[in-house]
């Protein structure tokens, strides 16, 4: 049984009377396997029958949507306790498999949408037209925030400090918001799927929190769709080509990290003189990884110093040097890979996953 309130008629006649989900399901013999309920953010009332039918029928649910800021303001039932949470992401390396090309997806992205659009173009206009659809759907819509233009504005700054460490104060004073508002827009991006904070590295999470995050959206299109870069070529050898690639690597381990369900930790490490590793991985059972990440195609011993200098000082570690260098190889204490291969060998293999 399929469900979906992104059709008009539907989601007016589940918000009128959500128990009327009840009623059909208990004249369809036999009960199908499965309900799914599309878009269930936009009747959050649904949940509690969802939760009544659960415990009374043992019916089982897939419950798909873009948000659950919607849920969590109103206050709906969450399901505790009685619902898995999987979060779906655009295509990884691995599930495109031939298909995947990295100066695409360095340029547009990886959104399923994509895949089956041909001229670039088309493509740029998708990747806007998606940004649109985020404001008006998932932000105005909902009254998530009381002016629009801010956010709006907010958006494009945002996208332009990409993997950068988040200066609250100094976006406040480009958006000519106050502080404590530039956090929120943050929060919001966290709660409706755009991207996700990276902390800094410490053992003591306390100080974990005392230092700056940083910021990283979940698509390479879709963040150059905001900060209106998309006609602006991503050309190798260049500083921002090394940005794109390293954002790209981040957010492939992230992605894959949540599909193994393998608990993994994501953060960053810069010392106070300005020296930084890029992710560092905490992996339960296993010792710690330290990754840099360079956009070279040949890696050298002056490419990975900095890396063995935190190796050394670190203890439990393995330093990993993720490239688009071919060969593999080891410098001094640091595992030199082709970036896909670095990823599966620090447990980021999703092939068992597609098999």
């Amino acid at each position: 049984m399929w469900l979906d309130l992104l059709v008009p008629d539907q989601e007016d006649r589940y918000a009128r009377r959500p128990q009327e989900l009840v009623d059909q399901l208990a004249t369809m013999s036999p009960a199908p396997d499965w309900v799914v309920i599309d878009e269930v953010q936009r009747v959050p009332k649904l949940l509690s029958v969802v939760h009544h039918l659960i415990e009374t029928r043992r019916q089982r649910f897939a419950l798909t949507g873009s948000s659950a800021r919607k849920i969590k303001r109103g206050g709906a039932d969450l399901l505790a306790g009685r619902a898995l949470v999987r979060n779906l992401f655009p295509f990884t390396s691995v599930e495109l498999g031939s298909g995947f090309h990295l100066q695409s997806a360095l340029t547009h992205g990886s959104l399923p949408g994509l895949q089956e659009i041909d001229s670039n173009d088309d493509r740029a206009a998708f990747l806007r037209a998606y940004a649109l659809t985020y404001l008006k759907e998932e932000i105005w819509a909902e009254q998530a925030v009381r002016k629009l233009d801010p956010f709006r504005a907010f958006l494009e700054v945002a996208a332009q400090c990409n993997s950068e460490l988040i200066n609250y104060t100094r976006i406040a004073r480009d958006v000519s918001v106050d502080t404590k508002t530039v956090q929120s827009y943050f929060a919001i991006l966290a709660d409706t799927l755009l991207g996700f904070l990276l902390e800094p590295y410490h053992a003591s999470v306390r100080k974990r929190q005392t230092q700056a995050p940083k910021f990283y959206f979940f698509d390479p299109g879709v963040k150059r769709a905001l900060d209106r870069t998309l006609t602006v070529e991503v050309r190798p050898h260049t500083f921002a080509y090394g940005k794109s690639f390293e954002h790209w690597v981040v957010i492939e381990a992230v992605r894959r990290s949540a599909y193994l369900d393998n608990d993994f930790r994501f953060s960053y490490l810069r010392t106070k003189d300005g020296a930084e590793i890029d992710l560092v991985v905490e992996r339960p059972g296993a010792p710690t990884a330290l990754i840099e990440i360079k956009s070279t195609e040949s890696v050298s011993r002056d490419d990975v110093r900095m890396l063995e200098r935190f190796r050394a000082d670190m203890r439990h570690t393995h330093a990993y040097c993720l490239s688009l260098d071919p060969i593999a190889k080891r410098l001094g204490n640091v595992e030199a890979l082709p970036w896909s291969k670095g990823l599966d060998a620090i447990g980021l293999d999703l092939a068992s996953l597609l098999c």
